[in-house]
């Protein structure tokens, strides 16, 4: 895929250099020269210019990428500014970042397709780190309803799934379970990985390392976690 990625701060920065390396086509767009240096070698190309303005916006192909990324945080005022100009041109595919509430709000008045909160998310994320002390992954429905992700406590190893009464005791509706292997790579390196086991016989049973997805109520997961 092709992206744009406008704003090469830390956040556009490091996202560019993902994309990039995952093979995707990316062009860089940021009015620091410092920045755009910085970046130059890892993307496709990269561009020096004020995407506020709307003739050097227009030097980028904005309507023959897949994704216009507006990775400006620092700046309330450009990241809008340049948003109005995009929705303007009328680029069909926006993601823009959010760095606070006001500025979300202001941001769905365009009716983008997608508004980035990478600092809310990774404050999510460590909130969940301190408050469950294990490396849980969660996806969050709405306010109340998530998608979580976990490695099962060792007292779970032996049980069988059956026995585990998830739903009936904490309302958490067991999605999945990923079971865990060792495996060597291609140096012949012991590494652990993880394959998704959609259906399970009643009688199988939980191992060492395996990872359960689950749905339900947050505070519900809060409950089950304190009762381990």
């Amino acid at each position: 895929m092709k992206y744009i990625i406008i704003g090469l701060g830390n956040y556009g920065h490091a996202l560019a250099e993902e994309l990039s390396a995952l093979g995707h086509e990316v062009i860089g767009a940021d009015v620091s020269a410092a920045r755009v240096d910085g970046l130059k070698d890892k993307v496709a190309t990269a561009f020096v210019i004020d995407a506020t303005d709307d003739q050097a916006l227009s030097v980028l192909p904005l309507n023959s990428v897949d994704v216009v990324v507006v990775a400006i945080g620092e700046n309330f005022g450009a990241s809008i500014r340049v948003v109005a100009l995009l929705k303007q041109k009328k680029v069909e595919h926006i993601y823009a970042r959010a760095i606070d509430a006001v500025h979300r709000s202001v941001l769905e008045a365009f009716e983008l397709e997608r508004i980035l909160t990478p600092e809310e998310d990774a404050a999510r994320g460590l909130v969940h780190l301190l408050e469950f002390g294990s490396n849980i992954e969660t996806f969050r429905v709405d306010s109340s309803y998530y998608i979580i992700k976990f490695t099962v406590p060792d007292k779970f190893v032996g049980y069988f799934v059956n026995e585990l009464n998830l739903d009936q005791e904490f309302g958490l509706k067991l999605i999945a379970l990923k079971r865990a292997e060792l495996l060597k790579n291609c140096v012949g390196i012991s590494v652990l990985e993880h394959e998704v086991k959609n259906e399970l016989p009643d009688n199988a049973k939980i191992q060492a390392d395996d990872q359960l997805v689950c749905y339900g109520r947050y505070r519900d997961f809060q409950k089950f976690w304190k009762a381990l």
